[in-house]
């Protein structure tokens, strides 16, 4: 534990150590926060592990702009530190004549987000691609890739705390309240402690968080929508592919896609299962293996042999999201002092898809904001721990 900070961190996925890392290196005294026993166990820990290229979003929105940014930032920094990664492409496929049209509109939007490699292709080059997939069309995105996620948070965390961040685990915050010369910020089990910022990056619980800060307009925190995503993988034999396969995009989520994992073995998801947007504390992970009908159904429209293979529940993730069923998707949501009304809070909601892939740019453009203040400007961190509390973390 270290004896001062400036900066506290609320969540230790893959967002809240990007963005420590990046303050840390920068100079600051920062304190992460998780309420979990280590990092990364929600949403960082349950996706598709996927690099996304830029190619879904709509043109200008940070969702473009920070996947195209966070993509290259990612890969060079998946290159630099040894963390397991592959470019291994991606063929998005329409598999009806009547999808021809909404699969030229992601070509247009790609380009125009800066995706300067996708290619379209006709149904035989698709198959000379992928020989097991069937397609009337595809788009052909080389830049899409996959990343082993836990490494990556492993190598984010390990250079946060070389640049002298701290963290401490079993970590709650349960409230924050204005103080001298910053915040005071409730921590569950160990009292309180002392900031001149605090950055709520924690994922599903970021509402909770949001809610307990005094002072923080109830207009501030949007509506909590939860689609469950749920995943299979083969049970036995070899992957069809040796690229990621997307059917084009459905309500709430990407379609269920074939990805592959480092070791080239198949998995498939995640659907769409919209959720009651109760307390982030009861959220069921458990994967129905009767969905496994479902799952084939959508998979063998782009992979018809996938009807002689068995598919077995592998797990499930929460997207924390602020559009419900039928509307369109919403763009992540960074709101500071000047949204909700308390100096010295940053709050970032509806962090979903591509918010691994956008990680390190979203750490890069948090710590650009002039309502950060200068470096090393927070006062002396206080936690005074309640009596007989063991300081484990």
């Amino acid at each position: 534990m270290t004896d001062r900070a400036d900066v506290v961190v609320v969540g230790a996925g893959v967002i809240g150590l990007a963005i420590a890392r990046h303050l840390a290196a920068a100079g600051r005294d920062v304190m992460i926060l998780e309420s979990a026993d280590t990092i990364g166990t929600g949403i960082s820990s349950r996706n598709s592990e996927v690099i996304h290229a830029g190619i879904y979003y709509p043109t200008g929105s940070l969702k473009a702009r920070l996947c195209v940014r966070g993509r290259e930032l990612l890969y060079r920094y998946c290159a630099e530190r040894a963390v397991p990664h592959g470019r291994i492409g991606k063929l998005i496929v329409a598999t009806a004549e009547n999808q021809r049209e909404r699969l030229g509109a992601l070509a247009v939007a790609a380009t125009a987000n800066g995706v300067t490699d996708i290619r379209e292709v006709d149904a035989a080059q698709a198959h000379a691609l992928e020989p097991e997939i069937t397609a009337v069309a595809g788009l052909l995105s080389p830049s899409t890739g996959i990343v082993d996620t836990a490494a990556l948070m492993r190598s984010l965390l390990a250079d946060a705390l070389d640049a002298g961040a701290d963290i401490a685990y079993r970590s709650t915050v349960t409230g924050a309240r204005p103080g001298t010369g910053g915040l005071i910020v409730d921590v569950d089990g160990a009292g309180t402690l002392a900031c001149g910022l605090m950055i709520n990056a924690a994922g599903l619980g970021a509402w909770d968080v949001a809610r307990a800060v005094v002072g923080l307009a109830p207009h501030a925190v949007p509506h909590r929508h939860l689609a469950k995503g749920n995943y299979f993988r083969l049970a036995a034999g070899p992957a069809p592919c040796s690229r990621l396969v997307y059917p084009l995009p459905v309500d709430g989520g990407l379609g269920v896609h074939l990805t592959l994992d480092l070791a080239g073995q198949a998995r498939f998801g995640p659907d769409v299962q919209w959720l009651d947007a109760g307390g982030s504390g009861s959220l069921d992970y458990t994967v129905d293996p009767e969905r496994a009908r479902d799952f084939a159904a959508a998979v063998g429209r782009y992979w018809p042999a996938v009807a002689g293979r068995e598919l077995v529940a592998d797990y499930a993730g929460i997207r924390p999201k602020i559009s419900g069923p039928g509307a369109p998707a919403a763009d992540f949501l960074i709101s500071g002092p000047a949204d909700h009304g308390v100096a010295g809070v940053i709050n970032l909601f509806g962090i979903e898809s591509p918010g691994l892939t956008s990680s390190l740019a979203i750490a890069e453009l948090i710590c650009a904001r002039p309502d950060l203040g200068p470096s090393r400007s927070g006062p002396v961190l206080i936690w005074a721990r309640p009596p007989g509390h063991d300081g484990s973390r």
